[in-house]
């Protein structure tokens, strides 16, 4: 049964998106004014605030782009938030102006987040960085199990290649064995700092990115040994991802 839900999510990439190499540089930024100077293979950058003109110019310099777009919670600043009714918003998830998602809603969400992958395609992206999957377990308020988070990242994946943007797993390393096959890579947060890098080791067995991000200033260098030795790309920034803090653990984009 594996190996026919293996063929299943390959047999539904779509023909001619990205495939991201497994020893990806990498530069992540999503606030501020952009630094498209930084030696790195692929931005990472928000789907709303980065404009088509500068998706351009990093194309020109020869960079891959990723959006960020945020599947998993509300964002009340947002251009589309009042296409959100009020039934599919929970708790908040900790951050200001942020509240989950009851991602169960399908017919509700998935038109809302089709609209905002096109946008992403638009503007020329390359691949898309879908935040917040992993609802399930969380203080939503919505009773979320595994297989409706499942099911639900699967379909983003799925949307995504149809779109023919490339897709990465967005922590959730607990699913890492069943998203594997539907994603292409895995961008992750603090897993030295949470012991949690050996779940995503699926991804590099199948040649494909594992890009990860620590925030606490202490653990660096140290951490990159530990990413380098499994063939992680690691890289240290601060939580603001407003291009302040960038220290890589490679030397060469």
């Amino acid at each position: 049964m594996s190996a026919l839900i293996a063929w299943l999510a390959a047999a539904s990439l779509a023909i001619g998106h990205w495939a991201p190499p497994p020893h990806l540089t990498w530069y992540w930024q999503l606030q501020g004014r952009i630094d498209n100077q930084v030696n790195a293979a692929v931005y990472d950058l928000d789907g709303f605030g980065t404009s088509a003109a500068e998706v351009a110019r990093l194309h020109a310099l020869g960079r891959h782009v990723i959006c960020y777009i945020d599947v998993g919670t509300w964002e009340n600043w947002r251009p589309d938030a009042r296409r959100f009714p009020r039934r599919v918003l929970g708790r908040s998830d900790g951050w200001p102006g942020e509240r989950w998602l009851d991602i169960r809603a399908l017919r509700t969400l998935e038109p809302i987040m089709t609209a905002r992958f096109r946008m992403c395609a638009r503007k020329g992206f390359d691949a898309l960085e879908p935040d917040n999957i992993a609802v399930a377990g969380q203080h939503s308020g919505f009773p979320i199990t595994r297989a409706e988070q499942l099911r639900y990242a699967r379909w983003v994946a799925d949307e995504a290649h149809r779109l023919g943007l490339a897709v990465f797993q967005k922590n959730d390393p607990g699913q890492t064995r069943a998203l594997e096959p539907w994603f292409d890579g895995a961008l992750v947060e603090q897993c030295n700092q949470y012991s949690e890098c050996g779940a995503y080791r699926a991804y590099l067995r199948a040649g494909k990115p594992v890009l990860n991000a620590e925030y606490r200033r202490r653990l660096y260098p140290g951490f990159c040994s530990s990413d380098e030795r499994v063939g992680m790309m690691g890289a240290l920034y601060n939580l603001a991802l407003n291009g302040r803090l960038y220290r890589p653990c490679w030397t060469s984009g």
